[in-house]
């Protein structure tokens, strides 16, 4: 079985190595150029996993790329397979395949559809995580799908980082007993029930500003949401210094500091205290930016 692999972020590293160790190595290894590896901050460089596997490597910016098409056109592929592509897929290259291009989701499809599903499963305190492996068509993460995992997750604990290892690692487990199965002649595909469907926005690097005039869980909830893998929560020091937060805690004391939103109460060693707009304080644990935040300054402005 001919198949070709396109992905550019950690997870499809992972993912390509768990098929290479199974012995389901593609034929072809598509990922992106080293000089457009800002388009992802999960970004993973597959090159190394191609040689050593002694695969062939095509660096392309785009999926509708001609010279991509036309090494597929030449290949002429049983399978294609996107993980962790984050580009739409046309019409042309999903009809080269026999038996079809397969894609992967790190939501329990039909629900969270769409763009930034990590974040949104966090933010709208989703209680169930899941991770589908299904066939691309024409529309948004709807095609028929081949496998799927789903898990129960805490959306008040949880953070993005292990969600997204969490989605991965299952997807990765998946992988190979379906290349199997589809070696063997057998293409499942269950039909999405779009009744359940939701559909989630494309989220913007403003999204993850924070705003000090909300409540301290709903800022904590930010911060899990948008950490690592992702870039961070986002705020400004008074000498208008962007200020990345990747880790975060609600105070212990409730009603100890009294302050406005935004007001930096205390800095103990790397544990800096911010008033937040309900009257509780948000401890930073985890943050990049300038050198130290001045006591008793104000970070970011309420809206």
């Amino acid at each position: 079985m001919k198949t070709a692999f396109i992905g550019a972020v950690e997870g499809s590293a992972i993912a390509l190595r768990s098929l290479c160790a199974a012995g389901h190595a593609p034929s072809l290894v598509v990922t992106l150029p080293l000089e457009k590896s800002g388009a992802h901050s999960d970004f993973a460089d597959l090159g190394p996993i191609a040689e050593e596997y002694g695969i062939d490597l095509l660096r392309v910016a785009r999926s509708d790329d001609p010279a991509l098409m036309q090494k597929l056109r030449d290949m002429t592929p049983d399978l294609v397979m996107i993980i962790g592509w984050s580009q739409l897929v046309g019409a042309d290259l999903i009809a080269l395949p026999r038996i079809g291009t397969l894609g992967f989701h790190p939501a329990p499809l039909p629900k969270m559809r769409g763009r930034a599903v990590l974040p949104w499963q966090i933010l709208t305190r989703q209680t169930q995580g899941g991770s589908t492996l299904f066939w691309i068509d024409e529309g948004i993460d709807d095609g028929p799908i081949a496998a799927q995992a789903v898990f129960d997750i805490d959306p008040d604990r949880i953070t993005v980082r292990e969600l997204y290892d969490r989605a991965v690692t299952e997807m990765a487990a998946m992988l190979p007993g379906l290349l199997d199965r589809l070696a063997a002649g057998e293409r499942p595909a269950r039909p999405q029930d779009h009744d359940k469907a939701s559909i989630c926005a494309r989220r913007r690097p403003e999204d993850g500003e924070i705003d000090w005039s909300r409540s301290a869980t709903e800022i904590e909830r930010l911060v899990r949401a948008v950490g690592p893998p992702y870039p961070g929560a986002t705020t400004q020091t008074a000498k208008a210094e962007t200020v990345h937060v990747t880790g975060a805690r609600l105070h212990p004391r409730d009603g100890y500091f009294i302050g406005l939103p935004g007001q930096i109460q205390s800095v103990d060693e790397n544990i800096v205290t911010v008033m937040c707009g309900d009257g509780r304080c948000l401890d930073l644990l985890e943050w990049s930016g300038p050198d130290r935040l001045v006591r008793h300054g104000m970070l970011g402005q309420t809206r």
